[in-house]
């Protein structure tokens, strides 16, 4: 449906903003997951990360032991045993975990990829809140075969698996039972000086017995890494602050080639480069990055594409990723304001920066300024890339959040851009704020967004709004979805492969579960 006139949807937008605020003050918390609570006291002796726990302090932990049933049914407790214990020396947290496994027969291993797919292995997984915010947060886990998962929890509590961080594990498999240890720095997690308790979670899956199971008890129709159902880990004391924490990545790439047959002279090559992440504290990093070549960065799936707009590709550079939902999270999936890979996807980084992180418990921030070099060959001048993004924690889990960005051509003049072949603006500019509802028992979320570009010459039009709010209960969905993109609306900045229509996707499910 195209967009008519932007009035006529006020009364609506009003309407669904007071829905959202009156939800987020009236729901109210389930069950008292402050009850499930685990001590972790520092060790007394070193660790040894060898999937073996016979150091003293893994006998002198408190256990984190019967775990709730979460699929096929959420009630009662897991038939399939699992114990948890926590220790930390003055670097490293560790995790010790015995899975018993009481059933004959080989188990599944789907594969060996890290990140592996949650449903198609067993595996044990824990989600750690160290804000007790219930909206960010880090999960590690290991697979039966040992294989390694690791990712940072944003939404509330979806798993965000292209960020990979460096921490130990050992596992050891005697079939009737497999042990796992895990040694995570404390250097690759932020967290908050002084807090002396972090929300925590475990979950296993077991697919011999076909079982999904929680620490704390979850209904089945949500994920076991959401945040908003995670115990407490106490610490005897704050933990420890690691010292300064700075990681330098620098590469050299040279090269050499020849055309023999043309008889030609040689071709020499040579780049040089440099990556830096620095922690300006125990929950804010500074990116730095001069002349990047992102050669770690894994391809692209192959995708073929049957529609006119074009397609979504995540991104993987690691100079992009952390904190990256601060950034990439505003807006729906068709209609972001902000998608990184649009920077260096024309042309090369010169240089960029990226601070991001927690400031406190209820305020996060992210600056990103990157520049790019001018390509003769395309007629693309140099630009420079600004974007900013604050967010505020409102009530238990929700959220209001801001973002400003902006892209300028460097001396646009010096390059001869053909304007019908290459319709280049001078500048284009985007302001927007998000409301994300989030509530205590998550039975209700949802979003309100509102967004309006700047571009030379274009001042009607311009915007983009949308709405989505949720109900979601073990047998009864409903849910109700807007999006209004203007026609010209002009995200250079983001993702929005079609303008100038209005989208109005409600919908209602009721599910039955057969009692056999």
């Amino acid at each position: 449906m195209k967009v008519k006139n932007y009035s006529s949807t006020k009364f609506l937008n009003l309407l669904l903003i007071l829905v959202l605020v009156l939800i987020t003050l009236t729901s109210s918390r389930a069950q008292d997951y402050d009850s499930y609570q685990i001590a972790i006291k520092k060790s007394t002796v070193p660790i040894k990360v060898d999937g073996v726990l016979d150091e003293e302090a893994w006998l002198q932990s408190e256990v984190a032991e019967n775990f709730h049933r979460v699929l096929p049914i959420d009630t009662g407790y897991a038939e399939t045993k699992t114990k948890v214990y926590l220790t930390y020396s003055e670097d490293q947290l560790y995790i010790g975990v015995i899975c018993y496994d009481d059933l004959p027969g080989p188990d599944i291993i789907q594969s060996l990829r890290r990140d592996f797919s949650f449903g198609a292995n067993s595996n044990f997984l824990v989600f750690i809140d160290p804000f007790n915010d219930k909206t960010n947060g880090f999960t590690f886990g290991s697979s039966r075969a040992g294989v390694q998962w690791d990712g940072l929890l944003v939404d509330g509590g979806s798993a965000d698996l292209k960020w990979d961080n460096k921490w130990e594990l050992a596992v050891t498999d005697h079939g009737d039972v497999w042990y796992i240890e895990m040694g995570i720095p404390f250097k690759s997690i932020r967290f908050k000086e002084g807090i002396e308790t972090w929300g925590i979670n475990f979950s296993r899956m077991d697919l011999k017995r076909n079982e999904k199971s929680s620490w704390t008890p979850i209904h089945r129709q949500f994920p076991t890494s959401s945040l908003a159902f995670t115990g407490i880990m106490k610490w005897d004391a704050p933990p420890p602050i690691v010292g300064t924490n700075i990681s330098l990545i620098p590469y050299v790439l040279g090269g050499a080639s020849k055309n023999f047959e043309n008889n030609e002279p040689d071709k020499q090559t040579f780049d040089v480069g440099i990556d830096a992440k620095i922690a300006v504290t125990s929950s804010l990093n500074l990116d730095l990055t001069v002349n990047p070549d992102f050669a770690q960065a894994e391809v692209d799936e192959q995708i073929t594409n049957l529609d006119r707009f074009e397609l979504f590709f995540p991104e993987k550079r690691q100079f992009f990723l952390e904190n990256s939902d601060l950034f990439a999270n505003f807006g729906f999936d068709r209609a972001r304001p902000f998608f990184s890979r649009r920077i260096g996807l024309e042309s090369p980084i010169l240089f960029g920066a990226r601070l991001s992180g927690k400031v406190n418990k209820d305020w996060r921030i992210g600056v990103m300024n990157v520049t790019t070099a001018k390509v003769d060959s395309v007629q693309l001048p140099a630009q420079n890339y600004t974007v900013a993004a604050l967010q505020r924690r409102v009530f238990d889990r929700s959220n209001i959040s801001l973002i400003i960005t902006n892209r300028d051509a460097i001396n646009m003049e010096e390059v001869p851009t053909d304007t019908s072949a290459n319709p280049l603006h001078k500048y284009n500019r985007l302001i927007g704020i998000d409301y994300n509802l989030a509530s205590k028992n998550n039975v209700w979320t949802g979003k309100f967004f509102i967004h309006k570009s700047f571009t030379p010459d274009v001042n009607t039009d311009d915007f983009s709004q949308g709405a989505n709010l949720t109900y979601s209960t073990q047998t009864f969905k409903a849910e109700w979805n807007h999006l209004i993109v203007g026609s010209n609306f002009n995200a250079e900045m983001g993702f929005v492969p079609r303008t100038g229509y209005y989208q109005i996707a409600p919908e209602v499910a009721y599910f039955i579960y057969p009692n056999s």
